[in-house]
């Protein structure tokens, strides 16, 4: 019988065997259950002790006859304990298809993982954890992944970046109660969730009172850490289980992960907020190989996925490879640092993968930080370029610093130039710029170009969208310095927005391979934006072979918030970022214009705040890619995908600085949905973008 059980392995209808199943949960260091016809109900003398299983429970990475799931159960005694986990057709474990035993240890913080297979597809299940004392944790509830020929619509939220240091997650109480009142067709099938689940940066509320308008939260206190600044960084695996876990009594997180799947990848802080590879960067950088898979170890032990690790073959724990910081002197034609203890931390967990679900949907991840180059930015004397404009960098300069040695045909310029200012090119000799690294690519590039779903959805979680100004249209005299009437300005970002080159090669791929239904979905920059994918802006070619979506953070900080708190109010181009109103109110994002329309438009606006004569004064080459962008936006996003349209909804709430006892979450600031029809191969494609509730002030 278990011979013929489709157990679909990522959204496959490939039928595989009872071994190939326990080699596939070997593979992902999780216990296994398999699940048959429901039976009567559970005979297991569980009662509810949440105080048991603090940090709750959680399901991940479904597809259509599997899913992986966790919770922690701590005891007092050091040695090894077995749970028993159920998994149900019903919330009352009436029919119960699956059981199996769980064990923990301290050799992973006392978490379990458990991939049930041989469920149904696209199917509710309950789950619950129980140990030999009848001690249960709280019931989860999760879903498998439709078949690969399901033509129903796949309705899932994407979010990111929830820093519970500085902020609450309303947004994910306001997510699931909206979820509860849909129609059961347009509830959320699983939860994208696009990296900083977790900021190592950790600030102690008795050292640091406040930050902004925001109360400092008490998190962790970290074992063996790193002190920089006001923030206390991880070193060990048993600093950053402590992040995690202060992460986890987050009761809105909890609710989340114990109503959905999520799927998963990490951004810069589950490891280190300026780092790539396996360079540990809190202002100075330093050897981390060791640090790097200590993040990795406990991102394994608490988010429920198929991330594979490499390390070893056990079900129970992350069998770290043993690694010495030492420095990286040797770099390959990518940029790859070729020292044996760094590919062994960088691969001790993969995290790409990707995943079917029902015909409409192919879903590729990427990993943005393990297999980066070093940032071709960060030169100083290249950075000393326009000091009067705030954060804006030469477009052309930019262009030539990603490019590297094989900018212009292989032929660089031997220097940079910005009004008459000439500095060394320090990218002359250096490989292009890579986020992907040259085997990931190769990955992502060959899925994309075999997909054969309706949408082909790149989940990564850096932004795509450039982000640029016009400072060459400023009134003269209004700075000292004026900006070159040659290029335009773009803010140094360091996501896909500047990385010209890798950028261009896949949508290059897109364009020639015939590829329709791309889309970007993705995170990081803690705001809104919704537009086009297109390799080029004016003066070059624009020429679109996709969407692209940014969605806001949860709760951290954003643009908009800094620029309120720092921006100089004597400074002559504050009305590019903040327009000051006559009554003292508060300020309006004339930022949003400044990247949508240009600065004409919003000194205009900071004149007369007549959005109408402000707009109409809009430079149409700045920005043709965008069509919706908030820098102070926060809350999450939902995309539902069918046969013939991609609907994008952003859902943004008030700044999430203290939890809400509302039980809807709190208010909405706006809704705004984005609406693409499927565009043929050749066809440019086209959003239609309406605010369904609220005020988006300068977005649109």
């Amino acid at each position: 019988m278990l011979e013929s059980t489709p157990f679909g392995e990522r959204g496959s209808t490939t039928v595989i065997t009872r071994r190939e199943f326990i080699a596939l949960a070997a593979s992902y260091g999780a216990t296994l259950a398999l699940g048959g016809t429901a039976s009567a109900r559970s005979k297991v003398n569980w009662r509810e002790r949440r105080d048991l299983f603090p940090e709750g429970v959680a399901s991940g990475d479904p597809d259509s006859g599997s899913v992986l799931l966790w919770t922690r159960r701590p005891f007092d005694k050091g040695e090894r304990q077995m749970l028993t986990v159920e998994v149900a057709e019903d919330e009352r474990f009436r029919r119960v298809v699956a059981q199996a035993r769980a064990p923990v240890s301290p050799a992973t913080d006392w978490t379990a993982r458990v991939l049930v297979g041989g469920l149904k597809p696209a199917r509710a299940y309950w789950y619950r954890f129980t140990d030999r004392d009848g001690n249960g944790s709280r019931i989860g509830r999760t879903l498998t992944a439709p078949s690969a020929d399901d033509p129903r619509p796949v309705n899932f939220a994407f979010v990111s970046c929830q820093d519970v240091n500085e902020g609450t997650l309303n947004a994910y109480r306001r997510m699931i109660f909206e979820d509860e009142r849909a129609a059961p067709g347009d509830q959320l099938n699983f939860v994208l969730h696009l990296g900083d689940f977790i900021y190592e940066v950790v600030e102690y509320p008795d050292e640091v009172k406040t930050r902004y308008d925001r109360t400092i939260y008490e998190v962790a206190r970290i074992p063996d850490g790193l002190k920089v600044g006001p923030f206390h960084i991880p070193l060990t695996v048993d600093g950053y289980r402590a992040v995690y876990k202060g992460y986890l009594a987050d009761p809105d997180l909890q609710d989340a992960r114990a109503r959905w799947p999520f799927v998963a990848i990490w951004d810069n802080h589950e490891f280190s907020w300026q780092g790539w590879q396996s360079i540990q960067k809190a202002g100075k950088a330093r050897p981390g190989q060791s640090i790097k898979v200590a993040a990795n170890q406990a991102w394994w032990e608490y988010l429920p996925s198929r991330c594979k690790k490499v390390s070893g073959p056990s079900l129970e724990s992350f069998d770290p490879p043993a690694v010495t910081n030492v420095a990286i002197e040797k770099w390959d034609e990518n940029g790859l640092g070729d020292e044996p203890n760094n590919l062994a931390a960088i691969n001790s967990l993969i995290g790409y993968r990707s995943y079917r679900y029902g015909k409409h949907l192919d879903l590729i991840i990427t990993d943005q930080h393990s297999y980066r180059s070093a940032d071709p930015f960060s030169d100083p004397a290249a950075g000393a370029f326009g000091p009067e404009f705030p954060g804006m960098f030469p477009e052309d300069v930019a262009q030539v610093l990603d490019g590297g040695r094989a900018f212009n045909g292989g032929n660089p310029p031997a220097e940079v130039s910005f009004n008459g200012a000439h500095v060394p090119n320090s990218q002359r000799n250096a490989p292009p710029h890579t986020i992907l690294g040259a085997e990931q690519k190769a990955w992502f590039k060959d899925r994309l170009r075999n997909s054969t779903a309706t949408w082909k959805i790149w989940g990564n979680s850096e932004g795509a969208l450039d982000a640029r100004a016009d400072p060459q249209n400023l009134p003269p005299g209004l700075t000292k310095e004026t900006w070159p009437k040659t290029t335009y300005a773009t803010f140094v970002i360091g996501d896909y927005g500047m990385a010209y080159r890798e950028r261009a090669e896949i949508y290059d791929l897109v364009r020639d391979a015939k590829i329709t239904g791309f889309a970007i979905v993705s995170g990081d920059r803690h705001s809104f934006w919704a537009g086009y994918a297109t390799s080029e802006l004016p003066p070059g070619k624009f020429d679109p072979v996709g969407l692209s979506f940014v969605g806001a953070s949860l709760s951290s900080a954003g643009t908009m918030e800094a620029e309120e708190h720092s921006f100089p109010k004597t400074d002559p181009l504050r009305p590019l970022f903040l327009a000051d109103r006559p009554d003292g109110a508060k300020p309006d994002w004339t930022h949003n214009m400044l990247v949508k329309h240009g600065v004409r438009s919003c000194l205009e606006y900071a004149k007369s705040f007549d959005l109408q004569r402000a707009r109409s004064l809009s430079n149409p080459n700045l920005a043709p890619h965008l069509e919706f962008v908030d820098l102070g936006g926060h809350g999450y996003a939902k995309v539902r995908l069918a046969g013939n349209e991609m609907r994008t909804e952003f859902v943004c709430i008030p700044r999430p600085i203290a939890r809400s006892e509302r039980p809807d979450g709190g208010p909405i600031r706006y809704r705004v949905l984005h609406t693409a029809a499927l565009w043929k191969s050749g066809e440019r494609p086209q959003l239609k973008t309406s605010v369904l509730e609220g005020d988006v002030g300068l977005s649109i």
